[in-house]
């Protein structure tokens, strides 16, 4: 079976798993589990902050993040269709209290200006009191449901700079940064400059079993250990885990850009067959959107998936291709041959 729903699907390679095995462990509640430890320096290092935070997903980092930087009542700027809004369940709401405004986007990306025309002018003739707060910026770098699309260090610096001339916060959802800075070319830790936190993954494309980590001030991931706990993140013998994490994020960055190739080659090949709509020019990553325009998302996912090969349905003709750790060129190759027949069909 050739699974392209998500890189979110693979499975720990043998390598890691003796990792896993071997890994030393302790009692991370009270942060004394060496492996978690280690984790946490390592990736504060490289993402250029103080210290970072290991939690078991990527939503609590994010979420965990918003409670740290906002107060209820307060406003956060987001980008349209951004994970923490889509995909988290209506935590921001929930958890936090927050009301979240979306900015104007070009492919997951808005502009430093649009930030600011989000701020209210207040009259000299009303009190500040009667206007919610906006106190947080958040970007996505990778931006999911843009495609994978890749932020521009210019733009991040451009976004933050503005942020932060307006005394808000500034928050990186990164759960794909390792694949911004493989297609980029700029390492991690220069696109997360301006950012007051970055939520990392560990579990999409570097292919370990769970978790994320929230970087960032060491007042900041001070405060969001509280958070951590509130929100049911104590881990225990975490250790396990996290030897997984750092195997991944020391061995499996590199490779990215093998997906990245095979993202492309899909996305190649699927704009020759007939019925099949994509443009091969927004695929930055590794993720590949397509519409099939003779039938519904659903059947044909279903044709491929009888063929073997499972795609993700993400809306009434579109389907979403994610490559990763398991998926070679030729598996591509056959990924392409099923779904040329399952369109004929």
């Amino acid at each position: 079976m050739i699974d392209l729903r998500s890189d979110t699907v693979t499975r720990p390679t043998d390598a890691m798993r003796r990792a896993i095995a071997a890994a030393e462990v302790g009692d991370d509640v009270y942060h004394d589990d060496p492996t978690v430890l280690e984790l946490e320096r390592h990736v504060a290092e490289l993402l250029g902050k103080d210290d970072a935070m290991y939690v078991p997903t990527g939503t609590m980092s994010n979420q965990v993040a918003l409670r740290t930087h906002t107060q209820p009542g307060d406003v956060v700027l987001a980008a349209e269709q951004a994970h923490i809004h889509i995909h988290e369940m209506g935590a921001p709401y929930a958890l936090s209290g927050v009301t979240l405004q979306f900015l104007p986007t070009v492919r997951g990306t808005f502009t430093a200006e649009s930030v600011r025309a989000a701020i209210p002018e207040i009259p000299t003739s009303m009190p500040a009191a009667l206007f919610q707060p906006v106190s947080l910026v958040c970007t996505e770098n990778t931006h999911n449901v843009a495609g994978g699309a890749v932020w521009t260090r210019p733009q991040l610096d451009a976004v933050a700079e503005m942020a932060h001339d307006l005394g808000l916060a500034t928050h990186m959802d990164g759960a794909r940064l390792w694949n911004a800075a493989v297609a980029s070319g700029v390492a991690e830790h220069e696109l997360a400059a301006g950012f007051d936190t970055v939520s990392v993954c560990f579990s999409k494309g570097l292919g370990a079993p769970l978790g994320s980590a929230l970087v960032g001030r060491q007042d900041l991931i001070d405060r969001a250990r509280r958070f951590k706990q509130m929100f049911g993140g104590g881990f225990r013998q975490a250790g396990m885990m996290a030897a997984g994490a750092l195997f991944a994020v020391r061995h499996h960055r590199d490779r990215l850009a093998e997906d990245h190739a095979n993202a492309a080659r899909l996305a190649a090949g699927l704009a020759e067959i007939p019925g099949i709509a994509v443009d091969p020019s927004t695929v930055a990553t590794n993720m590949v959107y397509f519409d099939v325009t003779r039938l519904p998302a659903s059947p044909f996912a279903e044709r491929c998936a009888a063929e073997g090969l499972l795609l993700l349905p993400t809306g009434p003709h579109q389907i979403r291709a994610v490559t990763n750790l398991h998926v070679s060129a030729a598996d591509i190759d056959r990924a392409l041959a099923i779904v040329e027949r399952a369109q004929a069909a």
